[in-house]
C-alpha cells in the first residue's frame, strides 16, 4: 500500500447510484450546441458560418493561439446559428448550433487506420493536437501541450482515482475499455520516453484495479491501489503518493519529472492516434438523488444537460442544485440548457435534503480547515482576508495561488463558511490584476520600441 498525503477528507461518495450501470450510448439529439471555449487557453473562432453543411469530425473551431484545442462537429448536419449560449464554466460563450440530419456521416477520410508504433513522435503529437484532445477529468488542459514538457520527465502517472463523489465514468471506462487505456498509455510512453508508468486507482474500486491489472499484463505498466481519500486524484497528490516527489509551490508536475493524465484522456488519445478520430463524444455520469435513473452515458459533445437528464428518466424529485461535475469541485448551474463539453465528467442533480448547508457564521478558529487542506495552507485566513478584500495579503502571505480549490475546507467547517468560494473570489481578483499588469508591461515595451524607432 502506498503512503497517503497529509490532509484530505472522506465524504460520502454517492457512487452506488451509478457504479454498476454499464456505459450506454445515448441517442444523438436533434440540435447540438458546441461551445467555442472547451479548454484552458484562448477560445476558438468558428471556421464555419450559418447555413454550412458539416460532417462529424469536421473542424468547426480553431485559434492561432498556442494554448488552445481545436473543436469538431459532433454530428453531420446544418449550422443553424452561431451565437452566445449558456456555458457551464463561463456563464455564456459563443457556440456553433448544429441541426442533426440523422445521417451521422463522418468527414472525408475518417475514421482511418494507423499503426502508431510506426509513427514518429511528432506525427503522433500532431494527431493528438488535430483531434482536439484535452484533459477529460475536468481540467481541460490541451493534451498536446502537456505532452511536450520543457523539462525532462521520467514517470508517467495515469489518474484512475476518480475521487470526486458520485462520478463513475472513469470507473466504468476502466472496467469496459481497459485495453484502449493501455494502448493510449503505451502511446504516451513512446512520446515521453519515461522509465516508469503507474496507473493509480483508489482501493474502493477493486474491480477496476483487477480489470486494469489484467489489461496491463505483458507490459511494463504498473497498477497501484491507493488509499481512498479525497482529493487523491489531484495531480500533486498523485505525484506525492506514487513517486514520493513534491511539486514545489507554484510549480508544475514536470518540475519533478512527472506527467499526469486522466484515463479518459488516454482512451481518447488512443482513438485519435490509431483511428484519426477527433474528440466528438465522451463518457459522462448523469446522477444524483434527484435523477430517476442514474446512468453512465457515451454522449455527444454539445448535448444539452436537459436532454441527457430526460434520457435518464428526468427528475424523480425537484432538483435544488444542478452541478456540472461533482459536488466538491463542480460548478452549480442556473439552467439545464448548458451543453456537455469535453471536460463534462458528470451532470449531478441533488435534492434539497442533500444540499442543505445551514447559515454561515463567523470563523471560530478551530483549525479543522488547516488540518484538512492537502496543500498545507491556512484556508480560514484566506477566507477572512478575501472577505476584507485584502487580496495582496492572500497572495503574498498565505500562498493563495497554491490552492487547488478541492473544497475540503468548506466540507469540514463547523461554522458553515463557504471558504473555497472566498478563495476562488480572491484568486479571480489576483489573476485579473496580473493580467492588467502584463498588458501594461506589454504596452510599455511597445511604446519603448516605437520611441527607439522614431529616434533612428
Amino acid at each position: 500500500m502506498f503512503k497517503s498525503f497529509l490532509g484530505g477528507i472522506h465524504p460520502q461518495d454517492g457512487k452506488k447510484l451509478a457504479m454498476d450501470k454499464p456505459i450506454e450510448t445515448m441517442p444523438v439529439p436533434q440540435e447540438l450546441v458546441v461551445p467555442m471555449g472547451q479548454h484552458i487557453g484562448a477560445p476558438c473562432n468558428p471556421t464555419v458560418k450559418v447555413g454550412d453543411m458539416v460532417k462529424r469530425g469536421q473542424l468547426i473551431g480553431t485559434s492561432p493561439a498556442f494554448m488552445h484545442a481545436d473543436i469538431h462537429s459532433p454530428v453531420s448536419g446544418k449550422v443553424v446559428k452561431i451565437e452566445p449560449r449558456p456555458h457551464s464554466g463561463m456563464g455564456s460563450c459563443m457556440a456553433v448550433v448544429i441541426e442533426n440530419d440523422g445521417l451521422d456521416e463522418w468527414a472525408d477520410g475518417l475514421p482511418l487506420t494507423r499503426n502508431w508504433q510506426a509513427m514518429e513522435n511528432e506525427e503522433i503529437l500532431t494527431a493528438i493536437q488535430s483531434a482536439g484532445i484535452v484533459g477529460m477529468g475536468g481540467a481541460t488542459f490541451p493534451a498536446h501541450v502537456k505532452l511536450k514538457p520543457s523539462k525532462p520527465v521520467d514517470i508517467l502517472i495515469l489518474n484512475g482515482a476518480e475521487c470526486e463523489p458520485y462520478l463513475t465514468a472513469d470507473y466504468r471506462l476502466m472496467l469496459e475499455e481497459g485495453a484502449k487505456i493501455i494502448t493510449g498509455t503505451q502511446i504516451l510512453q513512446k512520446i515521453l520516453g519515461v522509465k516508469r508508468t503507474v496507473i493509480g486507482i483508489e482501493d474502493n474500486k477493486p474491480e477496476a484495479i483487477k480489470a486494469m491489472t489484467q489489461a496491463a499484463q505483458g507490459t511494463n505498466i504498473e497498477v497501484a491501489a491507493l488509499k481512498t481519500k479525497y482529493p487523491q486524484g489531484a495531480e500533486k497528490m498523485l505525484i506525492k503518493v506514487i513517486s514520493g516527489r513534491e511539486v514545489p509551490m507554484g510549480g508544475l508536475p514536470m518540475d519533478v519529472g512527472a506527467v499526469v493524465q486522466n484515463v479518459g484522456t488516454v482512451a481518447a488519445i488512443a482513438d485519435a492516434v490509431e483511428h484519426g478520430l477527433p474528440l466528438t463524444e465522451r463518457i459522462t455520469t448523469v446522477t444524483g438523488d434527484a435523477i430517476a435513473e442514474p446512468k453512465n452515458l457515451r454522449i455527444r459533445i454539445g448535448t444539452p444537460y436537459q436532454v441527457a437528464i430526460d434520457y435518464c428518466g428526468g427528475f424523480k424529485e425537484p432538483a435544488d442544485k444542478l452541478i456540472a461535475g461533482g459536488p466538491m469541485m463542480g460548478m452549480a448551474q442556473t439552467t439545464a440548457q448548458v451543453p456537455v463539453m469535453k471536460g463534462s465528467s458528470g451532470i449531478l442533480a441533488l435534492t434539497r435534503k442533500m444540499t442543505e448547508h445551514g447559515p454561515e457564521m463567523n470563523c471560530i478558529r478551530c483549525g479543522r480547515c488547516v488540518k484538512a487542506c492537502p496543500m498545507g495552507l491556512v484556508p480560514s485566513m484566506l477566507s477572512i482576508l478575501s472577505e476584507r478584500q485584502d487580496f495582496a495579503a492572500c497572495r503574498d502571505d498565505y500562498g493563495l495561488m497554491n490552492c487547488v480549490e478541492c473544497g475540503c475546507c468548506t466540507f469540514v467547517c463547523p461554522a458553515k463558511r463557504n471558504i473555497v468560494q472566498y478563495i476562488k473570489n480572491a484568486k479571480g481578483f489576483v489573476r485579473a490584476e496580473m493580467a492588467r499588469a502584463k498588458a501594461a508591461a506589454a504596452k510599455k515595451a511597445q511604446e519603448n520600441e516605437e520611441q527607439k524607432g522614431a529616434a533612428k
